[in-house]
């Protein structure tokens, strides 16, 4: 009472024997609770369970719907017989000994009796005549518009009085742990096989690293980088930072000096012009590839150790594009190979060691939001304001070999590459400016997405990042306080939630290290 989680448990007889399933956050605070007789669920719709919230102004239901590619259809197994209105005996041939069970009733809408009759407590102003029968004991519930009568048809709905635009449906996920069902009875089938399958790594924690690891006292930051840019940029020994002051400064924090940083200026990058991306080169951990808004990429040097002095003078600059760059990327597979996408709508691939353009790819109409190259290097996708994505073959020629389309709203998207390279996640907006993530067969972008799932409603792109090992996608925007947490699998229901990871404050920017800096010692594994 007091609180407005709701959390739901798997009880089985064998170790473990609690298993958390899911849990609920309601729009009120909890008053008092109580479940709908099984007889009144809506059982064509896979609905399990359904409980009543008392807040202080409203009776809220709370539906659990279990998720079944067919709604047409009764699914026996997850609606054993359930128990009867009729009782199975007296008080007085009780206290006799007599032991008799209520009889079992089906709740399969065919099976369900035809008789009406009126509650004591409500007069019902909808009864149907109807011939009272001893023998079937199935009721279900209906509403009529004055109140509530026990009738013959249809689940339980409630009055407009109890309607709240806060009742939660809830889908279900389980444990891949144990089987649950209980060797008695046959017909309950363990919660494992009803509800399907659940993410292995549900439980995974986020947590806030001790304050010695910190790199704190940061001053004048850039906190106004596009969209397309994550904001900063790290790899296993530094980070780079776009600041504030004029001529594009950037900072390059070691990370093996943690701690509270002097007060006095500390030297920077002069890269000249404002930063529009940045990106370290996945093979040489001191160059830095830094795109400015002057339609050029510099290519800078950072010393063995770090920054001692003013850089000034970058390492080679590339002159191709005619407009602002919005982002660039490494490739992941081979050296000195570097793509970008502009403002002039070309994505162009950059031969580094020559520091020349080696490929113009053609074919966007509007603002390329996001590329990403495969993890074999093969390919390279490309996500744009006009709702399409492309996927090219760089070394079969310039245009797309595939397109298909993209989330609706023209917000801003980002893409990353999962399952080993066959599917693509795509994070956007719908065309309500709700956040959601859409997953596509790289080799079937035509079709369009195999899954659409819905997160919130918020501003800002949802950043993804993927980590391989555990197919885990870790999903957040600048400004937010929570990092959404994924398992994506390449058969349905394709997302699997895990536990979210929530910061005291917003971020501005988000990166993750390479997977050589994680404590495997304590399953650490991003």
């Amino acid at each position: 009472q007091g609180e407005n989680l709701l959390y739901c448990f798997e009880v089985a007889p064998t170790q473990p024997a609690l298993t958390q399933v899911t849990q609920c956050r309601t729009e009120g605070s909890t008053r008092g609770l109580a479940a709908v007789p099984r007889l009144a669920l809506d059982v064509m719709a896979c609905e399990v369970l359904r409980v009543l919230q008392l807040t202080d102004t409203a009776l809220v239901p709370v539906s659990y719907l279990v998720p079944r590619k067919s709604v047409q259809e009764f699914h026996e197994d997850l609606f054993p017989d359930c128990a009867g209105t009729l009782p199975a005996t007296s008080a007085q041939a009780w206290w006799a000994g007599d032991s008799q069970q209520v009889v079992r009733v089906s709740l399969h809408p065919a099976r369900r009796s035809t008789e009406t009759f009126s509650s004591p407590v409500i007069a019902c102003t909808q009864l149907q005549a109807a011939n009272t029968s001893s023998t079937d004991a199935d009721r279900s519930v209906s509403t009529g518009r004055q109140g509530a009568c026990w009738g013959a048809k249809g689940g339980y709905s409630s009055p407009s009085s109890l309607a709240s635009p806060g009742s939660a449906a809830t889908s279900l996920s389980v444990s891949t742990g144990p089987s649950s069902g209980f060797a008695s009875s046959p017909s309950q089938k363990s919660l494992q096989s009803i509800l399907g399958p659940s993410s292995r790594f549900r439980h995974a924690q986020g947590r806030v690293l001790h304050r010695d690891t910190h790199l704190t006292n940061l001053r004048g930051l850039s906190l106004t980088t596009p969209g397309e840019c994550d904001g900063f940029c790290a790899n296993h020994q530094r980070v780079a930072l776009p600041l504030l002051s004029a001529g594009g400064q950037i900072a390059v924090l070691e990370l093996s000096k943690p701690g509270r940083l002097p007060d006095v200026a500390a030297p920077t990058i002069q890269n000249g012009t404002a930063v529009a991306d940045l990106s370290w080169d996945p093979f040489n951990p001191q160059r830095l590839a830094v795109a400015g808004e002057d339609a050029k990429i510099r290519l800078w040097r950072i010393p063995e150790g770090g920054l001692r002095e003013m850089l000034r003078e970058p390492e080679a600059v590339l002159r191709g594009h005619t407009e602002k760059i919005y982002s660039i990327r490494f490739h992941p597979v081979a050296s000195d190979l570097l793509v970008s996408s502009s403002y002039d709508m070309t994505v162009r691939i950059w031969e580094l060691s020559t520091g020349q353009e080696a490929l113009c790819l053609q074919g966007h109409t509007d603002q390329i939001f996001s590329l990403a190259w495969s993890p074999d290097g093969k390919k390279l996708a490309t996500v744009s304001k006009d709702s399409r994505l492309r996927l090219y073959e760089p070394r079969r020629g310039p245009r797309p070999q595939q397109e298909g389309p993209g989330p609706e709203g023209g917000r801003g998207a980002r893409l990353v590459w999962v399952c080993g390279g066959d599917y693509l996640l795509v994070s956007g907006f719908d065309s309500r400016s709700e956040r959601r993530i859409l997953l596509y067969r790289a080799q079937a972008l035509p079709e369009g997405p195999l899954s659409v799932l819905g997160l919130d409603v918020a501003p800002s792109t949802l950043l993804p990042f993927y980590d391989e090992d555990t197919s885990v996608v870790f999903l957040t925007g600048k400004g937010d306080t929570r990092v959404f947490l994924y398992e994506v699998t390449p058969e349905p229901p394709y997302f699997l939630e895990c536990n979210s990871f929530t910061s005291n404050e917003p971020h501005k920017g988000f990166v993750f290290l390479p997977k050589t800096v994680c404590e495997v010692r304590e399953v650490e594994f991003a």
